[in-house]
């Protein structure tokens, strides 16, 4: 079985249209499969345009982990119940990081087994399925082995040495949209750039982050407060105006382009 993991960025949106125009080696895969997110609203109707009809010549089958990741942040910060951890920034350092192997990794492997034909916990014969996953060379770094050793990772972009910009210009090049990168609506992993866009053009994405940010420190439960800005300040409160905005110049201005995300 060949899968593509499609979570409708940049990246894995590129490799799913290279993929239907036959540009990645060898056959094309059987279908893409998509963890499902509390996502931008443009993620989503990137997704629903990937899914529209002449698109894509594979499907798209779309899962889940059946829980909303923001309540169980909710759930974390009140002490109600485990919970999950996202990387909140603390004047300790950064929080661990479970949502990606919980609410998507997890979510996609038992979609997998059941796709199989295997029942939970019932033994897979190694290399059962071939997972696509597009990452680029701005994040080789995350390119490693499946957690499983019934499926095995194929990274295409990597092995065409395309980086994110690369990517775009293969986009715009024929004619597709160039989308937003692909992550919770509540990632800290964003840059003020994002963050910016996110207040601009998504309101209520923006409130529901705002909201996130603020629940998780209501409560005392967590050791240290947590916020989703490197700031360490409530993130309605961060100045997220660029350098040109404060009279500062360009020269100041930090690289928001995406690299190594």
């Amino acid at each position: 079985m060949r899968v593509l993991s499609l979570g409708s960025g940049i990246q894995s949106s590129t490799l799913a249209h290279m993929a239907a125009h036959g540009e990645i080696e060898g056959p094309a895969p059987d279908f893409a499969l998509l963890a499902e997110m509390e996502e931008l609203e443009a993620t989503e109707r990137q997704t629903d345009f990937l899914s529209s009809g002449n698109v894509l010549p594979f499907p798209i089958d779309r899962t889940g982990n059946g829980r909303l990741l923001s309540e169980d942040l909710r759930a974390r910060a009140q002490g109600t119940g485990r919970g999950v951890s996202i990387p909140f920034f603390t004047e300790r350092g950064q929080a661990r990081r479970q949502c990606t192997r919980e609410f998507k990794v997890q979510p996609i492997e038992k979609r997998l087994r059941h796709l199989l034909g295997f029942k939970p916990r019932q033994r897979i014969p190694p290399k059962s399925a071939e997972v696509w996953i597009g990452f680029s060379t701005d994040e080789v770094i995350r390119a490693g082995p499946a957690y499983s050793p019934w499926v095995v990772h194929r990274f295409p972009l990597l092995e065409l040495g395309m980086s994110v910009h690369d990517c775009i210009a293969w986009l715009e090049r024929h004619g597709y949209p160039v989308p937003q990168r692909s992550k919770c609506v509540f990632c800290p992993f964003r840059t003020n750039a994002e963050w910016r866009w996110m207040k601009a053009n998504e309101p209520e994405s923006w409130s529901r982050a705002v909201a996130v940010d603020k629940d998780v420190r209501s409560h005392g439960h967590l050791r240290v407060p947590g916020f989703l800005h490197p700031s360490l300040k409530p993130l309605d409160e961060v100045d997220l105006s660029t350098p040109e905005q404060r009279g500062q110049g360009s020269l100041l201005e930090v690289c928001e382009a995406g690299c190594g995300l």
